[in-house]
Order: C-alpha cells, then sequence, then structure tokens
C-alpha cells in the first residue's frame, strides 16, 4: 500500500515528524514499512522564476537568452525550450543547485544532476529551467506539462517568483510504501492508514466530513436494484448523477493520485479513483443511459455464457462467476471489469454509481478463472467492510457536487438485506499482560483502544469491535493490539510461565540425527530429491513387470510425464545426483538422503499410502562393498544395535549386482538392502563406473534401536588371546563363522577381529584362509590356560562340522 505523507496529513494535520521518524515509529506499532521514496530526491535550490525578457541567441538559431526574476534577483538563462515566453512562471535550478534527471527522461543519477553556471555558444547561462522529467516525475502524472519543453505554472497558479518550486509542484513528499497483511482490509485505504497514524503518534484523527448531497428527485425513478445471489454480493448500493460536465480534476486531487502512481484522466475517473484510495472501497462508473430497462440484477452467469470486457476481451464465464446485468444482458463481471456495452464515453449525460460489498473468495477465483485481476478486484478477494460501501458511495457524490461535476439526484438504493451484525469481545486485561509478559494498567489499555475506534461497555465490560476491524475476534487479537501500542521494544523479557516439563526430541528425530551424523563424519553430502519421479524409472532400475514397486500413485494434475507418480523405491533420486556428478568429471562422490517413499494400501486410493522413510546411500570413486558396509556397521553401533544385524547374501534386487549384494536384518526384521549397482543401471544413468548403494528402513531401526547404555569399569584382570587361522571353502561366510564363536565362546569371550584373508598357491584351489584373533577375559578372576583351551575346543568342533579345519 503506498501512501503519500501529505495525503495523511490530510486526515492527521498535527502530525509533525521528519520521514524517518513516521516510518520508524509506523514499523514498530505493526504497519511494516517495505520502502519509502522521497519526490524531491535530489532536488535543490530549485525556486519559481518569471520570464521578464527574451532575446535571440548571438550564435545559435535554437538558443534564446532569457532574463529571469528568482525573487532575489534576475539572473540570464540561455534554453533551447521551444515553448518559453514573457511573463510565464517557471521551475528555475539555480547556481549550484540540482535536478533529478535529463530532460529526455534518462535513469535518474543517484546524486542527481549538479548545475552550474557557465556558457552556451560564448554567453553566461546562471541556472536552469526545468522540465518535468528534470525534476524527476513524467508527464502521465503531470499531463499539463508540454511533451518538449520546460514546465511552465498556470497563470492562475498563487505563486510568485523565488517561491519553493518543488513545493508548488506538491513534490516536497515522501510515499511510504507498507506491506499490509491480507487480514487488515481496513489499511488498505489511506483513512485505514490515516488511522493509524493517528493512534500510532496520538494526534486527533479527522475523518472526511461527508455531507448530504442531491437534488429533490428520487433516485428510485432512474434505477431499480436487485441482487438475486446475496451469498456473493452481501450489499450493493448505487446513486445517479445527471448533466454530466467532464472537465480535469482540481490540481489537488490530481497531485494526491499521481503521488500514489495513479495518472490523472478527467474530474469522473479520478473521482472514483480517489474514493477507492481514499476508503478503499472500489466504484464503477455506467452510462445510464445504456442500462436497458432501467434495472440492475446481479446474479451468477450461466455456464458457457461469454462476455466482452472493457478491455475488448472475451471471457468465457460459468455459474460461478458473479455477473452486473441490466434488464436484457449482462454490463459487467462483479468487482473485476465493467462490460464494453456500458462503457462511459465523453459524451455521457447521465451516470450510474455503483459501490457494493462482494464475496472475497469468488472474487480471486472468478479473476483466476477469467485470466483477468484489476486493481478493484484485488481489493475486493481481501473481504471488503459492507459498512463501508454507502460512506463511500456518498463520498463519491458529495465530491462531483464539490468539483461541479454533475448533479446529484436524491437518494440512494441500497441493498442490503444481512447487515453486519456487532462483534463483542470481553475485557480481560490480566488475561493480556499474562500473555504479553507485560503490566500495562487497564486504563492504559482503554486509552489504546480509544484511539483505534474500539469501543467499551463498563456495564457488560465487553468491547464493541467497529466493522472495519474484522481481524478482531478473539483475546489473543486484542493482546495484540496491547502489545503495538504499548510497544514491542517496550516488552521486557521474561521467562516463560507454567509447570516445566522435560524436553526431547522424539526417537525417530533422534535416530535420524545419529544416522545424519555418521553418514556425514564419513564424507557424504546430504541431498534432497523429488518425491515426482517418471514411470520410466522401474525399467531403468531394471524392475520386472509384475512387481509390486510398480503399482505407484499417479498424479491426477502432473507437471509432466518425468513427474507423474509418487516414488515407491528410494534409489531413484540418489542415482541421478550421482549421474550428475559422474558427467561433471568429479571423481570421489558420496551422497545421502533421507526422504519418504509412498505405497499405496490399493489402487485408485481409497486411502491415504503408507510414507516410510529411507535412507539411501550412493558413492562411486574410492569406495568398494566393504567400506560402504563399515559405514553402516558404525551408524548401528551408534544406535545401539550391535550383535542385533545380520547381512544376508541375496540375488533378490534387480537394480543390484547379482554377486555383490545383500539384505540387512536387524534382530530378524528386513531393514535393508546395500551392494554394488548393477552395470546395466550403471549404463541408463550414464555412468561409467562401479556405484554402490544402500537403502535402510528407518521405521524398522527406530524401533530396535537403544539409547541405554551401561558403564562398565576398566578390567581388572588379564585377557588371554587366542589366534586362530583357519581355511574353509570360498562359500562359507566369515560372519557364519563369528556367529558360531560368539555363541559357543560365552561371556568369556569379550572380543572377535578377523586378521587376514587369503586365497593363493599355498591354499587349495576353492579354498581360502581366515585368520581371527579371539580375546578372552573374566570380570571377576584371572583366567587359566585350560579352561580357555577348552573354549577355543569346543569353537572348533562346531566350526569342523561346517568343514572349516585349522590351517596346517
Amino acid at each position: 500500500m503506498n501512501t503519500p505523507i501529505s495525503w495523511i496529513k490530510a486526515y492527521v494535520p498535527d502530525l509533525d515528524c521528519t520521514v524517518q521518524e513516521y516510518v520508524d515509529k509506523m514499523t514498530l506499532s505493526g504497519s511494516h514499512v517495505e520502502n519509502a521514496v522521497y519526490l524531491d530526491k535530489n532536488l535543490e535550490k530549485i525556486v519559481v522564476g518569471q520570464i521578464e525578457k527574451i532575446e535571440k541567441h548571438p550564435d545559435a538559431d535554437k538558443l534564446v537568452v532569457c532574463q529571469v526574476n528568482v525573487g532575489t534577483e534576475v539572473v540570464q538563462i540561455v534554453t533551447g525550450a521551444p515553448n518559453v515566453f514573457k511573463g510565464a512562471k517557471v521551475p528555475v535550478v539555480l547556481d549550484g543547485g540540482r535536478v533529478a534527471g535529463g530532460h529526455d527522461g534518462s535513469p535518474n543519477p543517484e546524486n542527481g544532476i549538479k548545475i552550474k553556471k557557465g556558457k552556451l555558444r560564448g554567453v553566461p547561462s546562471c541556472g536552469m529551467m526545468c522540465s518535468i522529467e528534470e525534476l524527476g516525475s513524467s508527464r502521465d502524472m503531470y499531463p499539463e506539462a508540454p511533451e518538449n519543453g520546460i514546465y511552465i505554472f498556470d497563470e492562475n497558479k498563487d505563486v510568485k517568483p523565488g517561491d519553493d518550486a518543488v513545493a508548488a509542484l506538491g513534490l516536497r513528499d515522501a510515499v511510504v510504501e507498507f506491506e499490509i497483511t491480507s487480514n487488515r482490509v481496513d489499511c488498505f485505504s489511506m483513512i485505514g492508514m490515516a488511522r493509524e497514524a493517528a493512534a500510532t503518534f496520538e494526534k486527533p484523527f479527522y475523518p472526511p466530513e461527508v455531507k448530504e448531497t442531491g437534488n429533490g428527485e428520487d433516485v428510485n425513478d432512474y434505477i431499480a436494484v436487485e441482487v438475486q445471489d446475496t451469498d456473493l454480493c452481501p450489499r450493493y448500493t448505487a446513486r445517479v448523477v445527471k448533466n454530466i460536465k467532464l472537465a480535469p480534476s482540481p490540481e489537488w486531487m490530481q497531485r494526491r493520485l499521481a503521488a500514489m502512481g495513479i495518472r490523472p484522466i478527467n474530474n469522473i475517473v479520478d473521482i472514483t479513483n480517489y474514493v477507492m484510495e481514499e476508503y478503499g472501497q472500489p466504484m464503477h462508473a455506467y452510462d445510464l443511459d445504456k442500462i436497458r430497462g432501467n434495472k440492475i440484477v446481479v446474479k451468477r452467469a450461466s455456464d458457457g455464457e461469454k462476455y466482452t470486457t472493457l478491455d475488448g476481451q472475451e471471457r468465457n464465464l460459468d455459474h460461478d462467476v458473479l455477473m452486473i446485468n441490466d434488464a436484457e444482458g449482462p454490463v459487467g463481471i462483479a468487482g473485476i471489469m465493467g462490460g464494453e456495452n456500458s462503457m462511459v464515453t465523453d459524451d455521457i449525460k447521465t451516470m450510474l454509481f455503483e459501490a457494493a460489498t462482494f464475496d472475497g473468495t469468488n472474487i480471486r477465483l472468478s479473476s483466476k478463472r477469467i485470466g483477468m485481476r484489476t486493481d478493484a478486484s484485488g481489493k475486493f478477494e481481501k473481504g471488503l467492510d459492507p459498512e463501508n460501501a454507502l460512506e463511500a458511495i456518498n463520498r463519491a457524490c458529495q465530491l462531483v457536487e464539490e468539483l461541479g461535476a454533475g448533479e446529484v439526484v436524491g437518494g440512494v438504493v441500497d441493498v442490503y438485506p444481512n447487515p453486519v451484525e456487532d462483534v463483542t469481545i470481553p475485557f480481560e486485561p490480566d488475561k493480556y499482560n499474562k500473555l504479553l509478559g507485560t503490566d500495562v494498567s487497564t486504563e492504559q489499555m482503554l486509552k489504546y483502544f480509544e484511539r483505534l475506534d474500539i469501543g467499551y461497555d463498563a456495564e457488560t465490560n465487553l468491547l464493541a469491535i467497529p466493522s472495519f476491524r474484522q481481524d478482531l475476534r478473539c483475546s489473543a487479537d486484542i493482546a495484540e493490539e496491547v502489545a503495538r501500542f504499548f510497544g514491542y521494544d517496550n516488552i521486557p523479557t521474561t521467562l516463560p510461565r507454567g509447570e516445566s516439563t522435560i524436553g526431547k526430541i522424539s526417537e525417530e528425530a533422534r535416530v535420524e540425527e545419529i544416522a545424519r551424523n555418521v553418514v556425514e563424519q564419513n564424507g557424504f553430502c546430504g541431498g534432497m530429491c523429488y518425491s515426482f519421479e517418471s514411470p520410466k524409472v522401474f525399467d531403468k532400475l531394471l524392475i520386472p513387470e509384475d512387481d509390486e514397486l510398480r503399482k505407484a500413485i499417479v498424479i491426477s494434475n502432473p507437471l509432466g510425464e518425468d513427474y507423474s507418480i509418487m516414488r515407491t523405491i528410494e534409489l531413484n533420486g540418489i542415482l541421478t545426483s550421482l549421474a550428475g556428478n559422474y558427467n561433471h568429471r568429479n571423481k570421489n562422490v558420496r551422497l545421502y538422503e533421507i526422504g519418504n517413499v509412498y505405497l499405496p494400501k490399493a489402487l485408485p486410493l481409497t486411502e491415504l499410502p503408507e510414507e516410510r522413510k529411507k535412507l539411501t546411500l550412493g558413492m562411486f570413486g574410492e569406495c568398494d562393498f566393504f567400506l560402504l558396509k563399515g559405514v553402516l556397521e558404525e551408524m548401528f553401533l551408534k544406535l545401539g544395535l550391535e550383535g542385533k544385524v545380520q547381512y544376508e547374501p541375496s540375488q533378490e534386487k534387480p537394480f543390484l549386482h547379482p554377486g555383490r549384494q545383500a539384505l540387512i536384518y536387524v534382530g530378524g526384521t528386513y531393514a535393508g538392502f546395500l551392494g554394488q549397482v548393477h552395470p546395466e543401471v550403471c549404463e541408463n544413468y550414464d555412468m561409467k563406473c562401479e556405484a554402490y548403494v544402500a537403502g535402510i528402513d528407518l521405521p524398522v531401526i527406530t524401533e530396535k534401536a537403544t539409547f541405554e547404555r551401561k558403564y562398565k569399569g576398566v578390567a581388572k584382570y588379564p585377557a588371554v588371546n587366542r589366534d586362530l587361522s583357519l581355511v574353509m571353502k570360498k562359500d562359507i561366510f566369515v560372519g557364519q563363522l563369528e556367529k558360531v564363536m560368539k555363541e559357543k565362546g560365552g561371556k568369556l569371550l569379550e572380543s572377535i577381529q578377523l586378521f587376514d584373508v587369503y586365497e593363493g598357491s599355498q591354499i587349495e584351489e576353492g579354498y581360502k584362509s581366515v585368520a581371527f584373533s579371539l580375546v578372552f577375559r573374566s570380570p571377576e578372576r584371572s583366567l587359566e590356560t585350560a579352561e580357555v583351551n577348552k573354549i577355543v575346543d569346543k569353537i572348533l568342533a562346531e566350526l569342523e562340522k561346517m568343514g572349516v579345519k585349522i590351517r596346517a
């Protein structure tokens, strides 16, 4: 919302502060300022000058030499402006002054352009007469300015030589841009922002005094109004103005509109724009002579109906679009734009003014549906106050009379079947203070409310909320009003009140945090992959046609085929990222993601799918199967799963190398997989290297994880070490041997360490040699050699059943 400070001062005349003070204090009271634009930026030493004499330049056909009275003296200025004449009053920048930019409207330099006395073709020139562009504005905002030439003040304007030309042009002003939240509809108007300024600076607020207007006629003799869809149009008001006299609007109105970036057009158009900005109430004008049957009907459009709006575009309508109709058909789209068949032209004689309130949600949806958004729809869609419509239309008619733009017909048509009910909220000062951590007195709170037009009934202890404050509906809203006028910067720091609680993160979040820390410490970088994927992913991953993973949820409005299903397997995103890194010639890459897969319980969907969170790891470069397994083992150790995890060789996963993959079980429950990516899958992702991946089902890990840790003291008794060198067939896995050792070693077996694996000429073909270091210890006594040998013999006897022998 752009608000010229000069316009604010029209309603708060006692407002006396600098622009920066205004910006700072308004921000602290809750009206956040985005920007402040000084209209007089870089304009220095610019006064009104009157041309007293004009002579031809002796050495230039297109230049003239002017003697200009600037109040304190007469200065000589050489100019090439074609529109100068004796007696003209013009803005003059004196020697050492500054202007905003060039006559050609080129971008203004940051510090403007400094003007110094000098010579033009040998003739001294002390200053410069200015065009409107050189003063930082444009002909759009000052339509009376010439297209080529300097700006000349109207002969009827009360200015004299030496006066401040910048002030005379209304440029001693600043436009403050506020970021208004959508629930503060009242602040999308100059009156609303002026009310906020008055409350903030504790100054009297003087809203426009709307006087009764109209001749002795009855408006009902000119127009009838019927609202069929009152749910979409809570209030519709209409007035008639006859004997229209189109003319330029007065300078004060043009300057206020121009400061807000609205180009002045004529008195009637400017009045509707002025009232829209002043009250935040859009208005529309119809040529009454074009309203067939002298009747307005507000109702929904018909499905498939077409209508041409003022911009000449044909719009496709449906039943949800609200239309303004006359007795024979539509004349405008409610709250958005009028129609070509009822547009106001220069030969208008009688005009119908409309000020209505429409359902904000319907206007927003209709605006999107027909592909048109206007200033009016932007205001309507926020949900306007119905009580504001009548005041606004009466204000417009008052301006019509004051500006001599026409004759207002007496009376107003006001269709308002369900007036807004008064809203009251209990006054609870103790509750507000407790919520805010403040100690504001009851009397001070009531002073704040009085400044905001919030009434108070001492007998019922109720606050009466004005209709324009649609954001005040509960005690928390009232507490916010207290906070912003007490001053957010004045609220002391206090400790939270209430019973103490033990704060902690959830088990799921704790597991994720540990998993993330472990993989990042091992060099993995986190990523976030899309949940939307292409059905082609299953083919790239070699998923069989009848696999359950192919039963994915299809998105009803996808961005395209590549994002048309919800993922059921976690690998595609990581493999795509690995491929991108590979093709950018990164040599060693480690990536991970924690994200959901979406498994439908039935298709088509009858209920929400199961969302399972997965930890996905992917790597290529200096890595192998066992390095990736080591990372997972470290994570399982940190999660208290030591001894509960089993790795089983598998050929189940089609996207993994059939001889280099394993399934992971935790406590007997399937928890994921790891392995080398199948070479064909690597080719599908345009990777000509070995890659390794792992997928961990985090819900299973969370269920099995434990964070209980028991302290064990330093061992008092010595350990007994035994090294075993064993020979076995290649198809026997080390994990099988470790399982036997743990079972037969009992409580005295403290640790098992694999320290050598050998295959070669000294071992029979088809066999391998492995060596373990076993540590035995008792926490209660020193172990005897015979006791340890007995345990080792039990282990060897059990291993021998598996075909494992001591290496000779």
